[in-house]
């Protein structure tokens, strides 16, 4: 008899599904915020604040979170061995991980980078431009995923 029963699994991975769809919704809401303020910074020629920087580290961090969670999501669920021959298979194995990791790559880049700029309009121009590339990226992804999933909407909620 195994340790833990095939439900526990099933269990979990419904709870880690449902973390991670909402768990997206805040990093959507401190991404768009942090690019809005980052352009409104360049743009402005604004200094860049303490407040800047938190918000900032608070994107990183929730991206992060996200990406560990749907890490564990696509392992536990075995998405790695879908069959990759049709659009939905495809989407999940492949695009939906592959084009979220480089868009977390994007983030995390801007974000070490932003550090080490001592100008403010170049902290807030290099925010702008990594974040602002990963939420493009982020939004294609999901016109990807409706375009290719049955039964999702642009927020990802079924019909």
């Amino acid at each position: 008899m195994p340790i833990f029963e095939e439900t526990y699994f099933r269990k979990m991975y419904n709870i880690l599904k449902s973390a991670h769809s909402g768990w997206r919704y805040i990093v959507l809401i401190l991404l768009v915020a942090a690019v809005v303020n980052a352009l409104s910074g360049w743009l402005g020629k604004k200094t860049y604040t303490e407040g800047n920087r938190k918000l900032n580290v608070f994107t990183l961090i929730s991206a992060h979170i996200q990406l560990l969670i749907g890490l564990v999501m696509y392992f536990l669920g075995d998405w790695y061995k879908t069959d990759s021959s049709n659009a939905v298979g495809r989407y999940w194995k492949m695009e939906h991980i592959s084009m979220m990791i480089i868009a977390i790559i994007l983030i995390t880049v801007g974000n070490s980078k932003s550090k080490k700029i001592t100008e403010a309009v170049a902290k807030h121009r290099t925010i702008a431009i990594f974040f602002g590339l990963a939420l493009i990226l982020i939004i294609i992804t999901i016109f990807l995923m409706v375009k290719d999933v049955p039964g999702r909407s642009f927020f990802g909620m079924t019909h």
